[in-house]
């Protein structure tokens, strides 16, 4: 409930004459006083136009899968989103990205991590403690005990 009717002026107004719950904000969020939208609410604008993008640009089972790997690896989805989103602004989607095209974006995308990081992203070493005594190593082959 922000926000002047329309044929109130802002400086008509002063500020301790309002009633709890308005604002002198006209109803595009800028008014005379200074002060545009807030970063969240910029932040929130920009993550629903990103949303609708999706929508748009891919099936449901596609969007679903998306949403599920966002879970787990949200730098990764995060990726692909602008991935598509650049590619839907751009006009270079002939069609709805399906779940198998989902998948080979996000491969293509791990590919590409790997090569930045010289081949070591997802990559499990192990390494096992070595001990000073080691009955494997004096040569002792064990025929005492049969």
């Amino acid at each position: 409930m922000s926000g002047l009717p329309g044929n109130i002026a802002p400086a008509d107004v002063a500020a301790s004459e309002l009633p709890d719950g308005f604002s002198l904000a006209g109803p595009g969020g800028a008014s005379g006083g200074g002060g545009g939208p807030s970063p969240n609410d910029q932040a929130a604008q920009r993550d629903a136009q990103r949303q609708a993008i999706l929508e748009q640009a891919m099936t449901p089972e596609a969007l679903a899968r998306l949403r599920r790997v966002k879970l787990v690896k949200k730098e990764r989805a995060t990726a692909v989103e602008a991935m598509i989103a650049n590619q839907a602004l751009q006009g270079k989607m002939d069609s709805k990205i399906t779940e198998g095209r989902l998948i080979e974006m996000m491969e293509n995308i791990v590919a590409a991590q790997e090569q930045k990081k010289g081949g070591e992203a997802g990559k499990i070493s192990i390494q096992r403690k070595k001990y000073t005594f080691d009955s494997d190593s004096d040569g002792d082959n064990d025929d005492d005990l049969l």
